[in-house]
């Protein structure tokens, strides 16, 4: 089976074709195909290739499957004795793609 290393978003992901992952939110349709450039390492049984930094003329294709946000994250703020408090919340966009291949 092959693997391979990704990077998008600030975050490294390890896949494999088939795989259903959530990334930072890319600025895609739905049913768009997308191709991550930046491939650190492509592993298939006994061979590896490791780049430095990346592997030349190594990608990987994806579909976007849905975009989504992450469950809501609550940020309180509070001053003790001052009267002062804040609440905020969060919820961080996501997009959720299927790996269709591994070309190295």
């Amino acid at each position: 089976m092959k693997n391979a290393v990704i990077v998008t978003g600030g975050k490294q992901y390890r896949v494999s074709e088939g795989d259903e992952i959530f990334v930072e939110k890319l600025e895609a349709a739905i049913g768009d195909s997308v191709k991550f450039d930046q491939v650190l390492a492509v592993v298939d049984g006994e061979n590896a290739k490791f780049g430095a930094p990346v592997v030349e003329g190594a990608s990987v294709s994806a579909n976007v499957i849905k975009q989504v946000k992450a469950p809501k994250v609550r940020v309180y703020k509070m001053k003790p004795k001052k009267g002062y408090r804040r609440t905020q919340g969060h919820r961080q966009p996501y997009t959720k793609v299927q790996i269709v291949s591994i070309n190295a």
